[in-house]
C-alpha cells in the first residue's frame, strides 16, 4: 500500500518546521481532540506503557495528562520535533505549569520515568514485540510511505487486546489546492493519501479485531491560496510525492495558481478541505499471522506449542 512518498523529503520538512508547527497546527490539534474523545469510550482502560507515533512537539502531552501512571513513549520521524518538544517541556516544567519529572533531561533516568522521546520510523519501530498497551497516532500514518507497513508495526508491538488508534488524511483532502495546480501543470503538487477503504483493508489483512473507522470534513478558510501554502510549509506538509518536480515552482506559475484557486472563492474567501479517517481496533490473541517485510509470521505462547504435541 505504497503513498509514494519521498521519506528524505518528509523528514527534513517536519524537521524545518518544528518551531512554527504549534503555531500553524490548529487542525491537527483539534483533529487529536476528537481522536482522544474515543478513549472515553473505555473508562476502565488503563494502560501500562503508551506509544504515541508522529508525536510532534506535543511529545505525547496529552497521553501523558490523560494516563499520569502510564509510561509513554513520544516518537517522531523528525528530531528537531523532539527537541523542541523536550525545550518547551522543560520551560512549563520549570514554570509549574505541566507536572512532568526530569525538566533537565531529554531521556529518563530509569524504566520506570513516564516519558521517552524517540526519534524512529512509524515503519520500523525500535520496540519490542507486544510491548505496549496503546498505540495513538495522529495525523501521521498519511506520511509514511508504505502506511500498511506502518499498521504491521503497530500490530506488532500492541499485546494482545491492546488498542490501536488513529487519525489520517483521505484523498479529499486538499482537493482544491490539487485541482488549481492542475489548471497549470500536470506535474504532481499535493500528496497522494490513502483512501479509508484500504486502510480498514491494512487493518484486517494485518490481523486486527474489530476495527471501526469513521471519516469527517473540515473546511478551512483563507484569505489567498499563498496564505494557505504558507502554512502547509509552516507545519511540515509539503509535497513530498517522489514524481514532483525538484526545482522550486516560479513566482510566475504560484501567481497562476491562485487564480486558478479563485474559481472556488465562496463568501469572500478560499476553501480548503481536510478528510479525515478515524480509525480503532485491538491487537489480537497470539497465534494470528501478522504482516512483516519477510513475509506472514504466526506467533504462539511456548506453552501452546508443548500442549499441541502428539503422544
Amino acid at each position: 500500500m505504497s503513498a509514494g512518498l519521498d521519506r528524505a523529503h518528509v523528514q527534513r520538512a517536519f524537521g524545518r518546521a518544528a518551531a512554527s508547527y504549534a503555531e500553524h497546527a490548529a487542525l491537527q490539534a483539534e483533529v487529536g481532540e476528537r481522536l482522544r474523545e474515543r478513549l472515553e469510550l473505555a473508562l476502565d482502560f488503563a494502560p501500562r506503557r503508551v506509544l504515541d507515533v508522529g508525536c510532534g512537539p506535543g511529545a505525547g502531552q496529552a497521553l501523558r495528562q490523560r494516563y499520569g501512571e502510564a509510561q509513554v513513549i513520544a516518537l517522531d520521524l523528525a528530531l528537531p520535533m523532539l527537541k523542541w518538544g523536550s525545550v518547551k517541556r522543560r520551560s512549563a516544567s520549570l514554570s509549574g505549569d505541566v507536572p512532568y519529572p526530569n525538566p533537565a533531561n531529554d531521556a529518563p533516568e530509569s524504566d520506570s520515568d513516564p516519558l521517552f522521546l524517540v526519534c524512529a520510523d512509524a515503519q520500523a519501530l525500535p520496540l519490542a514485540d507486544a510491548s505496549v498497551d496503546l498505540v495513538h497516532s495522529n495525523l501521521c500514518l498519511q506520511w509514511c510511505e508504505d502506511p500498511g507497513l506502518a499498521i504491521a508495526e503497530f500490530r506488532r508491538v500492541l499485546r494482545p487486546g491492546g488498542v490501536l488508534l488513529f487519525s489520517t488524511f483521505g484523498p479529499d483532502t486538499l482537493r482544491e489546492l490539487r485541482a488549481a495546480f492542475a489548471e497549470v501543470d500536470d506535474q504532481p503538487h499535493v500528496s497522494r493519501f490513502i483512501d479509508m477503504h484500504d486502510i480498514g483493508d491494512a487493518l484486517l489483512v494485518t490481523g486486527f479485531r474489530d476495527p471501526v473507522l469513521e471519516r469527517e470534513d473540515f473546511i478551512l478558510t483563507y484569505a489567498d491560496a499563498a496564505t494557505l501554502m504558507h502554512e502547509l510549509r509552516a507545519i511540515g506538509a509539503t509535497n513530498a510525492d517522489t514524481r514532483r518536480q525538484r526545482s522550486l515552482t516560479g513566482r510566475g506559475r504560484l501567481q497562476r495558481v491562485g487564480a486558478a484557486y479563485e474559481r472556488f472563492r465562496r463568501d469572500g474567501a478560499l476553501p480548503a478541505t481536510y478528510e479525515v479517517v478515524y480509525a480503532h481496533a485491538f491487537a489480537p490473541e497470539p497465534g494470528q499471522p501478522r504482516r512483516t517485510p519477510q513475509g506472514d509470521v504466526a506467533s504462539f505462547p511456548i506453552e501452546r506449542l508443548r500442549g499441541s504435541r502428539r503422544r
